[in-house]
């Protein structure tokens, strides 16, 4: 009711037929973070957001991303983790002052499978793990997403991806039923007395799937590789916390028998550990990896066909691209006798419509996707599950569209933050989210660690949200005085509003939104564009194939684009450092 509502008063307002109204996202002297770094007190020296964004109004310039990029890197150094905490608000402040990333809903996810088949689970980092499921003929028929963008351990960069990942490679740790972090290939480790060096032990025995033996030495191969920057591994800042040498490789040894591997950290890191479970850790074998041709430009060739080593559960022994593939039982996993199911088959489509019907029919027997308009019949069904993750679905705005020419960078800024204060994420979180996401008001969800004992989201005596009754920035649900904050913004920017509050033909607004396939995305794009027209924006949608959207995302080829973000471990810093000027997920291309 509320979207014919506020179509109808659209419609109204364009004819003219109602009184206006409010309506339904470096310099040494102003080096912000300079400061906090030299000062005695943290809390005094780090302002709120509230004062942090109006000091910064004039100054924080997405193309001169100089001090964030310095401050995720003191981040990453600090070692008084109540400081840290304080640099860390600090960076969001000023991610939410460039007004780039416009915050939906903090995420959950959705999926179903067939009653007979048990011990799926996931963590709350969106990982499944189907290697120690069970079902009846020893075969799992599933869908995870359309073709996936790479599956090799340090290039995948999708959730669907990270999910083949998990269950065909092992690292030395991963995670149980109940989200823990648990040893794998690692019979256990140890840390010295200053939290720098950690010598971990190997499992006897292990090999990779063509049965050469795997050791301690091809951690350190593809950990460098990973790391290295001339690879391009998006990933690759995850492993700044570990110390290099003079020669710019890692600080990361083997023992002569293989079962050993020393790694040095630059500062104690308290989440070390569970990044050993996270893909990018996991091993790879040089030898195959160089055996492709043209591999030093192109890292990820070597797994791109089926028959590629791997050493987890599953092999891929099959591979129709954009269509389908076959895992395979690897008898050779050193938990081989732990999985039961035979054979994997994975139909890549992300047509929701096709896959829900494909499920229905029995063709299939876990979906990770459903169409919005199914979601309320299926909350009572017992095959459909909903579970909570880290993590926050987003617009991502490119700070060089044409759609920001001419315009200062505070200017750029005021656009940005007043389309953030247009949107009822309201009604998307209740009418196409449907499962009680929670509608976003800043880039950090709910639930994550500060990293000392508490809740970053949490107010305390160091640090107090601009809004404090919603924890964030701005109130994410619809308002007047959103709408009339919202115009404020755009007429600081040069914009002319008509008598009804919708802009003047004089100053349109019009941009492109990019997003890939699915009912429910196609469902916020139409949410979005719904609420931007409610004062004269004109926003048209590009909907892609998945392959091509990420790649467009990826090269910064949009606008505005559909994005997310499902942490990979319980702490902010990755929910930031992914924006730094080099990051591979930087697609709001700050810096650039």
């Amino acid at each position: 009711m509320k979207r014919f509502t506020a179509i109808s008063m659209a419609f109204f307002l364009m004819l003219g037929t109602l009184t206006a109204c409010g309506l339904t996202e470096e310099s040494e002297e102003n080096n912000s973070f300079a400061a906090t770094e030299n000062a005695e007190d943290t809390p005094e020296a780090v302002p709120s957001a509230e004062a942090a964004g109006a000091e910064n109004e004039d100054t924080v310039d997405p193309a001169d991303w100089t001090e964030y990029d310095s401050l995720i890197k003191e981040i990453q150094t600090a070692t008084d983790y109540v400081k840290r905490e304080a640099f860390m608000h600090r960076a969001e402040d000023m991610l939410m002052e460039t007004g780039a990333i416009l915050p939906l809903y903090y995420c959950n996810d959705i999926y179903m499978h067939k009653s007979d088949i048990t011990n799926i689970y996931m963590n709350q980092y969106g990982f499944k793990y189907f290697m120690f499921a069970q079902a009846p003929e020893k075969t799992l028929k599933l869908q995870l997403g359309s073709e996936p963008d790479a599956l090799d351990p340090a290039f995948g960069g999708s959730a669907d991806s990270a999910c083949m990942i998990v269950n065909s490679f092992a690292g030395l740790y991963t995670y149980d039923a109940d989200g823990n972090v648990q040893p794998d290939l690692a019979s256990g480790y140890t840390v010295s007395e200053d939290g720098l060096t950690y010598t971990i032990d190997l499992l006897p025995e292990l090999v990779w799937s063509d049965g050469s033996e795997l050791n301690a030495a091809d951690f350190v191969y593809s950990w460098n590789r990973a790391a290295n920057p001339r690879r391009g591994a998006k990933d690759s800042y995850m492993f700044d916390v570990i110390a290099v040498n003079e020669d710019g490789t890692l600080q990361v040894t083997a023992s002569e028998d293989g079962r050993t591997l020393t790694v040095t950290l630059s500062v104690p890191c308290a989440y070390f550990i569970d990044l050993l479970a996270f893909p990018a850790f996991y091993p790879v074998k040089q030898s195959e990896v160089e055996a492709a041709v043209g591999w030093e430009n192109d890292p990820g060739a070597w797994c791109r066909e089926a028959g590629y080593v791997t050493n987890g559960a599953y092999t891929v022994s099959s591979w129709t691209h954009g269509d389908s593939i076959v895992m395979t039982k690897n008898p050779n996993y050193h938990r081989a006798d732990e999985v039961d199911i035979e054979t994997i088959e994975v139909m890549l489509s992300a047509d929701d419509e096709k896959v829900f019907a494909a499920y229905n029919a029995g063709s299939l027997d876990f979906i990770d996707t459903v169409p919005v308009d199914e979601i309320q019949d299926l909350l009572e069904n017992p095959e459909f599950h909903i579970t909570d993750c880290l993590g926050t679905y987003y617009v991502s705005f490119h700070v060089n569209s044409d759609l920001f020419a001419g315009k200062t960078p505070a200017q750029a800024n005021a656009m940005r933050r007043a389309f953030a204060l247009l949107i009822d994420r309201g009604y998307i979180a209740e009418n196409i989210g449907q499962t009680g996401q929670i509608p976003a008001n800043t880039i950090i969800p709910p639930g994550m660690s500060d990293g000392h004992g508490g809740d970053f989201r949490q107010n305390d005596g160091a640090y107090t949200y601009p809004d404090a009754e919603n924890v964030g920035y701005f109130n994410p649900y619809y308002s007047q005085e959103n709408m009339s904050e919202a115009r404020s913004l755009l007429e600081s920017a040069g914009y002319l509003f008509d008598e009804y509050g919708v802009l003047s033909p004089e100053t349109p607004i019009s941009f492109e939104y990019l997003t890939d396939e699915g009912t429910a995305h196609a469902a916020v794009a139409e949410a979005l564009q719904q609420d931007f027209a409610m004062i004269g924006i004109d926003m048209s949608i590009r909907m892609v194939d998945r392959s091509v959207f990420l790649e467009e995302r990826r090269e910064g080829n949009y606008d505005v684009a559909r994005d997310g973000w499902l942490a990979d471990f319980n702490d902010p810093v990755n929910m930031l450092e992914i924006w730094t000027a080099g990051s591979g997920y930087n697609h709001c291309g700050f810096g650039k």
